[in-house]
């Protein structure tokens, strides 16, 4: 793929990435000039802004079909870093929804600014078309993560949250840099597609090859919770401001599933694809097993919901595992579909834990005769996840399952429909303390704030719209996968 040189248009393609720059300041000047009394609105002034900078991206910063090198080759302006970027944009305008009302971080300026510094960090990664700039978006992404993980300073737990995601983060991302030292040493080059191109002309032996991309896939590992290094997601969750858990859980995997796809499609195949493709293959039936299995003996639900997310990144390898434009369709649109029910899962934990102060699973007995919506909103979202029709995680599921059929790993597909038995298990365990058991607690009001009822309410339709007319989205996802071939 031939690298232009500068044209002034090129700035119109990072004009999301400006706008998130500039709202950042806005959100510093407002936090610098308000009373304490004003800043419950910065949370709405991030919300609202974000959905300007998506509006103003649809309008402004469109990819062409055929996606291209742009700023020296640094950045590839195509369908799939931009509907990823407006995707991470709308997962950040729902977490400071989710955010305005919470004690410790609604009215702290310094918090939502984070955010959006993190937000910006996904956007150049899904659009990242060279390893130095790719690093550099990784960082970008995670250091303002640590942060924000560790956000309530006088919470041990979310202390020690912060601390632990930082030793390992930093390591991962030791080990993979590594890996991208190697991949310049051996072919000179710093750009993906021209890395791709002269790769394997290197006549390098394949135990090199597979070494390399197992040292970068210990860093893309980490960003997407895959087995083995998923062990800091249920402490970091358990201790993490639960809109941040949220966030962590379904815009950070994305950004890091997209650099999966980028990378992989682009440098390691064809010549290494049998190794690799058996590699991963192993990979997501071990990460998809040990997040259900363990996820069966959770008694706080923060933690469930991190051990669901790390078996969740074993199915939607499956999908990678295929390595076909089918393949590749179905990990866009079950990312599509996990975001949001992923978002209203936490969304739902948040709320109700902002007014009973718990996150114990016990606690939920009764939640249908306290607050009927928010309980619909539970049984929408946990039915999802365990893959229930018609909702958005059954089309999911069925499109990665059938992506591996095509590409003959008939054996994971079937691996991987066990598991989702074993994921209904304990779904169906919440909701049944949820509807069927009682609590004392039951004449207690449980009002939910208007931020909460919108983000909320717009999950659920997600959910709803998107299980139930998914030929639309299907074609969306199809559309977007093509401009990694």
């Amino acid at each position: 793929m031939a690298i232009e040189s500068f044209e002034p248009t090129m700035v119109l393609a990072v004009l999301p990435e400006i706008f998130l720059v500039v709202l950042a300041g806005v959100i510093l000047a407002y936090d610098a000039i308000k009373k304490p009394e004003s800043k419950r609105i910065l949370g709405w002034i991030t919300a609202v802004g974000l959905l300007v900078v998506m509006i103003l991206s649809l309008l402004l910063s469109t990819p062409s079909n055929q996606g291209r090198l742009i700023f020296g080759g640094m950045l590839r302006q195509d369908w799939l870093g931009f509907a990823f970027m407006i995707l991470f944009m709308f997962a950040a305008a729902i977490t400071a929804l989710f955010t305005i009302d919470m004690k410790g971080v609604g009215q702290r300026g310094e918090f939502y600014v984070l955010l959006l510094i993190s937000t910006l960090g996904m956007c150049l990664m899904a659009s990242s078309a060279d390893i130095i700039m790719l690093y550099l978006a990784i960082e970008t992404t995670s250091i303002p993560m640590y942060i924000l993980a560790g956000f309530l300073t006088r919470d041990d737990k979310s202390t020690e949250s912060g601390f632990k995601y930082l030793l390992f983060g930093a390591a991962a991302s030791t080990v993979m840099l590594y890996g991208f030292s190697l991949l310049y040493g051996f072919t000179g080059q710093t750009n993906i597609y021209q890395i791709a191109l002269s790769f394997f002309d290197t006549g390098l032996a394949k135990i090199t090859i597979i070494g390399i991309l197992l040292l970068i896939l210990v860093g893309f590992s980490f960003k997407i919770s895959a087995f083995p290094f998923h062990f800091w997601a249920p402490d970091v969750y358990e201790g993490a401001p639960t809109p941040i858990a949220g966030f962590l859980s379904t815009a950070s995997k994305a950004a890091g599933f997209v650099v999966v796809l980028r990378v992989l499609v682009s440098v390691f195949t064809p010549a290494a694809a049998p190794e690799w493709m058996n590699y991963l293959a192993v990979i997501s039936l071990l990460t998809m097993t040990i997040g259900n299995v363990l996820a069966l003996a959770q008694k706080n639900i923060k933690r469930l919901l991190a051990y669901s997310s790390i078996a969740h990144a074993g199915y939607i390898l499956i999908g990678v595992v295929a390595m076909s434009q089918l393949g590749m369709t179905s990990v866009v649109f079950y990312l599509i579909a996990y975001l949001i029910t992923n978002l209203a899962a936490f969304g739902v934990v948040l709320i109700f834990s902002h007014v009973v102060g718990s996150d114990d699973v016990l606690a939920y007995s009764g939640l249908s005769r306290r607050k009927p919506w928010l309980a619909f909103a539970m049984l929408i979202a946990f039915l999802s996840l365990a893959g229930m029709p018609p909702l958005a995680g059954f089309i999911a599921k069925v499109f990665v399952f059938a992506a591996a059929v095509k590409a003959e790993y008939i054996w994971l597909a079937f691996l991987g429909v066990i598991n989702s038995i074993i994921g209904l298990y304990y779904y169906l365990t919440v909701l049944k303390y949820v509807y069927l058991y009682r609590s004392d607690d039951e004449e207690k009001p449980l009002v939910i704030a208007r931020p909460y009822a919108i983000a909320l309410s717009l999950l659920v339709l997600g959910i709803l719209l998107v299980g139930t007319l998914f030929g639309p989205w299907f074609n969306l996802s199809s559309q977007i996968a093509s401009s990694l071939f």
